[in-house]
């Protein structure tokens, strides 16, 4: 039988973090599989506990002798949904699903909270599971000269912003090809629906069920009469462009974990990426039940749904 080799992702920032890996990775030992931490894990949490010692580390650049991402079967995910990206990002070039129990606040991206953690991991070990893909986006930068210069790729949002706080940004907006507008704002978004309950959420994007595949295109407070949240088809590219007549330069910014300097003339084109982001769920969930439970919505006084 092939060995099975789960990814345990945490930091050791928080003591109940610490405890809560201690116990994943005594569970998946227990049942014969193997964890396996990123390095940085690993080094953060031997030094609060020599338990994590001699688990095996993910490869990497620093790690050639690592596990391979393709011998991953599944991450489990202690944190909110900051560590669930970085996980994302860790397991990118692989297929492993992700499992993500709250250690923090809000955590949409999260199946279950703390409490319910012994149970989560008996069912990854029984593969007792489904998984649900979710769109992710493809980020290309080209410059004034139309080479590109960077590309990258997000699971929330893409961001365009402004480098300095005093000046605003010049953008054309380009919508499946075509102008669509350009205007000076501080910045704009471009989210999935995934990341409509992050970043585009607070900057009064629409929340998108995350079963609608769409693109969200939202400007930061935009000098300019149309400037509204957009709701494109996911297949209709969006390009951002950095007029000539900025004063200062941009910076991208993927998932708030990824960065690159936008000089003027600069072009950012998003687009729906092949390659989705694979999430492991254990319950079947309504996606209303879950803005009601993390925005704590008021639901006194329903009588039920119609039959």
């Amino acid at each position: 039988m092939n060995e099975r080799r789960i990814l345990v992702v945490a930091h050791a920032r928080r003591n109940d973090t610490v405890h809560a890996a201690h116990r994943v990775v005594t569970a998946l030992r227990t049942a014969g599989a193997t964890p396996v931490m990123a390095a940085e894990d690993r080094a953060e949490l031997a030094a609060a506990d020599s338990l994590f010692a001699d688990v095996d580390v993910l490869a990497d650049r620093s790690h050639d002798d690592g596990v391979s991402v393709d011998d991953i079967e599944l991450a489990i995910v202690l944190g909110g949904d900051g560590t669930i990206l970085r996980a994302a990002e860790l397991v990118r070039e692989g297929t492993a699903p992700i499992l993500g129990i709250n250690m923090g606040h809000v955590g949409f991206l999260a199946e279950i909270e703390r409490d319910d953690m012994d149970a989560a991991v008996a069912r990854v070990i029984d593969r007792d599971y489904s998984v649900e893909e979710r769109m992710a986006l493809a980020v290309r930068v080209k410059d004034a000269a139309g080479a590109v210069v960077y590309s990258t790729w997000a699971l929330n949002e893409v961001t365009v912003e402004k480098a300095s706080r005093e000046r605003m940004i010049e953008v054309m907006v380009e919508i499946d090809g075509r102008p669509l507008t350009s205007f000076g704002c501080d910045g704009m978004v471009v989210s999935t629906p995934t990341g409509a309950t992050a970043y585009n959420f607070s900057a009064g994007g629409p929340v998108i069920w995350p079963g609608v595949e769409a693109i969200a295109v939202v400007p930061l407070s935009a000098h300019a009469l149309f400037a509204r949240p957009l709701v494109v088809a996911p297949g209709a590219p969006v390009a951002i462009e950095l007029l000539d007549r900025n004063d200062g330069n941009a910076i991208l910014w993927c998932d708030g974990r990824r960065s690159h300097e936008l000089p003027r003339g600069a072009r950012v084109v998003v687009r729906r990426s092949s390659r989705p982001v694979r999430l492991a769920r254990l319950h079947p969930s309504v996606f209303t039940d879950r803005l009601v439970r993390k925005f704590h919505l008021p639901v006194s006084g329903w009588r039920g749904a119609e039959a």
